[in-house]
């Protein structure tokens, strides 16, 4: 079984619980890293990896390990194409998959959407998850989670 790496600086509480709880279900091991200490519940599959504070050195703890046919949760772009670029799949915290077709202009699209907030444009953010959000994420999850184990990884 491919293992689960979580992005979990800026993973929403909710989307932190169906991890955990499709990591027991299906004995899949995860790994949340964070610059900070996380409040997992103890568990044989699920793990928290704290990383000295610094730009981006979650991201780079992930992407020091992730393998192909792994999993990465996240919705830090630059980190998606990274794990992309080592053969790991992507999803973000909203259920939504990262292509390596898709991602070039993904980031794109971020960058564009940052210089238009410095040029003092009011952009708006993402909207607040909710039920839809974990329902949605929850699903993708399920479904990658049964690929991977057909696949017999």
């Amino acid at each position: 079984m491919p293992t689960l790496w979580i992005d979990a600086d800026a993973c929403p509480r909710h989307a932190r619980e169906v991890i955990v709880r499709a990591a027991e279900r299906t004995r899949t091991p995860t790994h949340f890293v964070a610059n900070h200490r996380l409040p997992l519940p103890p568990s044989a599959w699920v793990s928290a990896l704290a990383v000295p504070g610094g730009f981006d050195a979650a991201d780079d703890a992930i992407v020091d390990r992730v393998a192909a046919g792994d999993l990465v949760v996240t919705a830090d772009l630059p980190l998606a194409e990274a794990a992309l670029g080592r053969g790991a799949d992507v999803i973000t915290n909203r259920g939504e998959a990262l292509t390596r077709d898709g991602i070039r202009a993904q980031v794109q699209m971020r960058d564009f959407m940052e210089t238009l907030r410095a040029s003092g444009e009011h952009t708006g953010g993402p909207k607040p998850y909710g039920d839809v959000e974990r329902r949605t994420f929850a699903n993708a999850l399920d479904r990658w989670l049964t690929r991977a184990r057909a696949r017999g990884d």
